[in-house]
């Protein structure tokens, strides 16, 4: 089958697939600078940087992150979700492309910059364009197959960095895998082409026989099936309902009302502020650190235990494709939350003992955080955003919650070595406490997604808020599912009745 022309499961694969690589890409640039900041190569080439300086080299990557998520606030609605991708993969391979030739820190500093823009803008868009494209019951497993793509290119750059090291005397040792993010995001860029645009973003836009056209396409169907017209009949009636009780403007966005828009732009952006905040990219970015400074492993073991290790968090970041949808975003978030303080709290107890039985029961447990991580936190911040917002906030509720990632990773990336370097292990309590912090807030304000289509999201905000105080979530979310399957029904028996009448005549 033609790849402009795949239908059903084969389109759902095809779309899957394109956001896998963007979000390989990702991991990638995340991951790439862990091995090449130790390259003899790399330093010499521009002129031994000190710790400052290669800190800088490192930050300045998110700087132009937080920079892209909020480009995203005036991109991904007024062109579209395929053309906001294609910019940012642009984007990346420009980035890229003056790294991998840099011979002086502002030109490398210039190409980090370029290339975080590009996955800033591609972690607020290909998540909502996964969302908008997906089936309520596939979509939370296909956005945590996307997020284990994110981990299976950091884990890469670590093997690919490993490998490199016996290679010492070359430049290719540092420019191959910097060079490597081209190649990527121009993958992502021709898998694009041949993917359709959101038909929820189609019908934004006034633009109802394309939308319906692709959304026939992705039930491999015709556009004149009664589900496929019932479905375009949702989306219409909740984006002109969305119109008539609250006119797109800032305005009314903080004044909360019938949609609460701004509960459901923080809800999305909470899940990223617990994330970053809650330890991740302590371990990310600078685990082989903690293993050397903190465990006192050699540079080589170090590198070699962080790639074993974020192996780990590809298979339990897997491992979320069989839970998400039945056991639902909420209660992971909060079995995720317990998990990783208790993770935290017994690698400061061990490394503030100091034995060497006490350092290996740390060492286990800083490892057995990414199995909490990797079933909690790993995907959820990055679908829930797109599930709680409205049709007309889901852009601007998605740049918040990338910006709100972006400024933490920043933030963490930024604090880490100076405090391992003056408070050792009480810099794990920190995290241990924040993640248990995450539980009551996360009990008490969050709402359950799971199986509710992008529509029925809108429904139940819409059912809570006029049912009043005795309304609860819950209820609101049956009566949700009630009202689409009502709908559903009613273009069914209409369907029918017409065939009954032609079989008559």
């Amino acid at each position: 089958m033609h790849l402009a022309r795949l239908q059903g499961r084969a389109l759902t694969a095809g779309i899957t697939l394109t956001s896998g690589v963007g979000f390989m890409l990702f991991g990638w640039d995340q991951g790439v600078y862990g091995g090449i900041l130790g390259n003899e190569r790399f330093l010499a080439t521009f002129d031994n940087p000190s710790a400052t300086i290669q800190g800088q080299i490192v930050s300045t990557y998110d700087i132009g992150c937080i920079l892209g998520a909020f480009l995203s606030f005036f991109v991904g609605d007024r062109y579209g979700r395929r053309k906001a991708i294609a910019l940012a993969c642009l984007s990346v391979a420009i980035g890229g492309a003056l790294q991998a030739s840099a011979f002086s820190l502002t030109h490398m500093i210039v190409g980090r910059i370029i290339a975080g823009l590009g996955i800033g803008l591609n972690s607020a868009t290909i998540p909502m364009w996964q969302s908008e494209t997906s089936k309520p019951e596939h979509r939370g497993k296909l956005i945590a197959l996307q997020l284990v793509l994110v981990i299976f290119g950091i884990d890469l750059t670590q093997w690919v960095n490993l490998g490199m090291t016996y290679v010492p005397n070359n430049d290719v040792s540092w420019r191959f895998p910097i060079a490597f993010q081209c190649f990527l995001a121009l993958l992502t860029m021709f898998l694009l082409w041949f993917m359709p645009e959101s038909p929820r973003w189609l019908c934004y836009k006034g633009r109802h026989e394309e939308a319906q056209e692709i959304m026939a396409r992705l039930e491999s169907t015709t556009s004149d099936d009664p589900k496929v017209q019932a479905e375009i009949r949702i989306i219409l009636g909740t984006i002109s309902h969305e119109q008539e009780v609250q006119p797109v403007t800032w305005r009314e966005v903080f004044a909360g009302g019938e949609q609460q828009d701004l509960r459901r732009i923080l809800l999305g952006a909470g899940t990223s502020l617990m994330q970053q905040f809650g330890g991740i990219n302590v371990v990310v970015y600078y685990l082989p650190v903690i293993l050397t400074q903190s465990f006192g492993f050699s540079s080589r073991m170090a590198l070699i235990l962080s790639a074993v290790d974020f192996i780990s968090l590809c298979f339990w970041g897997l491992m979320i494709f069989f839970v998400i949808d039945r056991v639902g975003r909420k209660n992971l978030m909060l079995y995720g939350a317990l998990g990783q303080s208790f993770c935290f709290a017994m690698a400061a107890i061990g490394l503030g003992i100091g034995t060497t039985a006490m350092n290996g029961i740390a060492v286990a447990f800083i490892f057995f955080y990414h199995i909490c991580f990797g079933l909690s936190f790993l995907s959820i911040p990055f679908m829930y955003p797109s599930e709680i917002n409205s049709q007309r906030m889901r852009n601007t509720g998605n740049a918040v919650a990338m910006i709100t990632n972006w400024v933490g990773v920043y933030v963490i990336v930024s604090i880490t070595p100076p405090a391992i370097a003056n408070i050792g292990w009480r810099f794990y309590i920190i995290f241990a406490v924040l993640n248990f912090a995450w539980v009551p807030f996360i009990w008490y304000f969050y709402v359950e997604t799971a199986g509710l289509s992008l529509e029925e999201v809108d429904i139940m905000f819409a059912i809570k808020h006029n049912g009043g105080k005795d309304m609860t979530y819950k209820k609101a979310r049956r009566l949700a599912l009630e009202q689409r399957q009502t709908v559903l029904l009613s273009m069914e028996e209409k369907e029918m009745q017409v065939t009954h009448e032609d079989f008559k005549a």
